[in-house]
């Protein structure tokens, strides 16, 4: 920063003295965001251990299907063992009994080759009938003759690099029951140890089958599809079968009892329960998921081959081991049914998500057409400035902070458990419609409403408040709700959306511009950089967020918002220094999360790790494919494309007003744009687009539209150009 010299009265020259305590400041926020990240907590679950592990499916079992009467066998083995939801996301969605059970002998995301329909016949919908070749060449064993080119086909053209057979190939000897348990438990090669159409009928024959041949049994326990008394039939039939596997299993066993996949073609959370000597009956839990309760298909093999002490294998597996965490209902019918209801929620949550988005989307493009006309009209002059009404009063202001609070409204009402009634949708619509307009009472009566900084600012701390309050009581309002994610998707089950991501990025550098715009110029970068730190920690504490690729976004539209508070262009000092700022964070969150074991990293950690062994390609790949994916089909994208077409070809027009608002609130404008650089980076960091992007133009897009109509609304100066005259300029900034 340049230092002025002044001439005082005898003549002499003196140079104040520079300020320490911003840079002071910087240097302890910079510290702060580190630990913020860095800190980690440790999972204090216990882990099941046993001589034998013994792994039980059923294809399609859900816990609705589970109570006394129906499956006596599973309600008493969930009654004394650790219960939860199992995600069964495999490399295809949905997941196919096929692919469900390639994904549990890889331990990753592994699928079928898809089969194409005769030319004559179009494509079936639901799950082709899962036909696996089994040769029993001998009294014990079996080949699976196609296991090669499943193998090859999940290595060469899924991204996710699985490799079936790694469950079966890490222990001396595997038996397995029926046509699923043999893909699941053959080797790489296609060998199964030792194999049996079905269980046995006499409990002796099938206790020496479970106890005393190998160390690893899985059995398939049959198909759970249909409706009404079909299903019924079918569960009681897996039932059963269960109950001889209990029956004849060792008493020093792990058993694992869950549903492996959706035959239907629908995706559903799964029933999942493992009952071991020493294993208390919690909540089955996993670091991948990071929420109490919920487990994947791919942490069933980590769990088998940490219960037998067997060390990892060497190709790199996608699931963790589970762990018991206490916490569940004393009532064992409140467990189920607490799950069962989880289910429920993700079901509903998913078409009434496609119908928000699309319409919301509509909407504001809408309201964006609407608003074109308006801000073309001239300004008044000053003599008429008390007779030319330029827009429809407080009807237009409250439908601009409506568009603005939809999404934090959504996501409240949330709160509320709209799936558990008949008449669901119209509970969702009344309950979000109720709290949008408390929300936006809220906005428009709050006293700072206004003033141009005020009115922004309220609206985007309402809306980054929905958020922060939800991570801060363990995003529950997230976990399957219409603007977070899906425990269905298998991508996300605990920390921050993307979609609220948007919003809190939105909301936190839109505040921070607000709140510094007021201030001296030299104390601007500290308040923008104190702001930004908190949503920064937001974003990507594990104890919060859990999104270190969101974070590291923030963290970069925080570095330009400081750079540009205090007015004026990017210089090259200021990007250096604000370059240097957030790379000092970033190089010390990797530095201390390189340090841990790689399956306690972030994704950051584990990127780095990688990166530094030439692996980080199918991650890459992986990430690559997602951004497509979530460019092509989300509204978002037409949300975000259609607000940075009516700011670049309306708002920063002359007659736009954005201009004027920016150049009287320097602040303002860093804020937004490093909201823009964020939300284009958290996009693709996290594989997620544009969707970031458009879920924060939803919240902030409304609010600059707003603020700089109400610049337009003053008279106009008597002058040329584009430049103010001071007194203007002092006069607008407290407004």
């Amino acid at each position: 920063m340049s230092e002025r010299v002044r001439t005082g009265p005898g003549g002499g020259r003196w140079r104040p003295r520079s300020n320490p305590l911003p840079y002071l400041a910087l240097v302890l926020l910079v510290v702060a965001t580190v630990v913020g990240l860095a800190v980690r907590p440790d999972p204090t679950g216990v882990h099941p251990a046993a001589e034998r592990v013994i792994i039980a499916g059923a294809v399609g079992l859900r816990w609705d299907d589970v109570d006394p009467q129906q499956t006596p066998h599973l309600w008493e083995l969930a009654r004394t063992g650790a219960i939860g939801s199992l995600s069964v996301r495999s490399a295809r969605q949905p997941t196919c009994p096929l692919d469900g059970w390639l994904t549990l002998g890889a331990g990753n995301r592994a699928a079928a080759p898809p089969e194409a329909p005769e030319p004559s016949e179009p494509a079936a919908p639901g799950c082709p009938p899962m036909a696996v070749a089994i040769e029993t060449p001998d009294q014990t064993g079996a080949h699976l003759p196609d296991y090669a080119e499943l193998v090859e086909y999940n290595q060469w053209e899924q991204p996710w690099g699985a490799v079936p057979g790694v469950l079966g190939g890490s222990v001396e000897c595997t038996v397995a029951v029926g046509e699923g348990a043999a893909v699941a438990a053959a080797r790489s090669y296609g060998r199964v140890d030792r194999y049996r159409p079905a269980l046995p009928d006499r409990l002796d024959a099938a206790t020496r089958l479970l106890a005393e041949q190998c160390e690893l049994a899985i059995v398939d326990l049959g198909t759970v599809a249909g409706e009404g008394s079909v299903r019924q039939g079918a569960v009681r039939r897996v039932d059963a079968a269960l109950g001889r596997v209990v029956a004849a299993r060792p008493p020093d066993s792990l058993l694992l009892a869950f549903g492996i996949a959706d035959p239907a073609g629908e995706r559903h959370l799964q029933v999942v329960v493992a009952d071991a000597p020493g294993l208390p009956s919690g909540w089955l839990t996993s670091p991948t998921t990071g929420r109490t309760g919920y487990l994947q298909l791919v942490d069933l093999a980590p769990t088998a081959l940490a219960a037998l002490g067997r060390p990892p294998p060497a190709v790199e597996l996608a699931g963790r081991p589970a762990y018991s965490l206490a916490g569940r209902p004393a009532a064992q019918a409140d467990a189920v049914a607490e799950l069962a209801a989880a289910d429920h929620e993700a079901q509903l949550a998913r078409p009434v998500s496609a119908w928000f988005l699309a319409g919301l989307t509509a909407a504001q493009l809408a309201l964006f057409a609407a608003v074109v006309p308006l801000l073309r009209r001239p300004r008044p002059d000053r003599a008429g400035a008390g007779r030319t009404r330029w827009w429809p009063g407080t009807a237009g202001e409250m439908l601009l902070v409506v568009a603005a609070l939809a999404i934090p409204a959504v996501l409240v009402a949330d709160g509320v458990p709209w799936w558990r009634s008949e008449a669901a949708g119209g509970v969702f619509v009344a309950t979000s419609l109720a709290v949008l307009a408390a929300g936006s009472l809220l906005v428009v009566r709050t006293p700072i409403f206004g003033r141009t900084l005020g009115l922004v600012g309220a609206g985007a701390g309402v809306a980054a408040a929905a958020v922060a309050v939800d991570l801060l009581t363990g995003s529950w309002l997230q976990l399957n709700g219409v603007v977070g994610y899906s425990a269905h998707d298998g991508g996300r089950y605990a920390g921050l959306s993307e979609i609220g991501l948007g919003v809190l990025i939105a909301g936190t550098l839109l505040v921070a511009g607000c709140l510094a715009g007021p201030l001296p110029r030299r104390q601007r970068p500290v308040v923008v950089a104190a702001v930004g730190a908190l949503g920064v920690v937001l974003a990507g504490s594990p104890y919060l967020g859990a999104d270190i690729g969101g974070a590291v976004a923030l963290l970069a539209g925080v570095c330009v918002a400081v750079a540009l508070s205090t007015g004026g262009w990017l210089a090259v000092g200021r990007v250096i220094w604000a370059a240097l700022a957030g790379l000092a964070v970033v190089v010390a969150v990797a530095v201390v999360d390189l340090r841990r074991p790689a399956e306690q990293r972030t994704g950051l950690g584990s990127l780095l790790g990688q990166l530094a062994e030439g692996t980080a390609g199918a991650g890459v790949h992986r990430v690559s494919l997602a951004n497509v994916d979530a460019f092509l089909t989300s509204p978002l994208t037409v949300l975000a494309v259609g607000a940075g077409a009516f700011i670049w070809f309306a708002l920063l027009r002359p007659w736009g007003g954005l201009r004027r608002l920016f150049a009287i609130h320097p602040a303002l404008r860093a804020g937004m744009v490093g909201a823009v650089v964020a939300t284009l980076a958290g996009g693709v960091l996290v594989g997620t687009a544009l969707v970031p992007a458009g879920a924060a133009a939803a919240v902030g897009v409304p609010l600059l539209a707003l603020a700089a109509q109400r610049l337009r609304r003053q008279p106009a100066p008597r002058m040329s150009g584009q430049r103010w005259p001071a007194g203007e300029v002092v006069a607008d900034r407290g407004r």
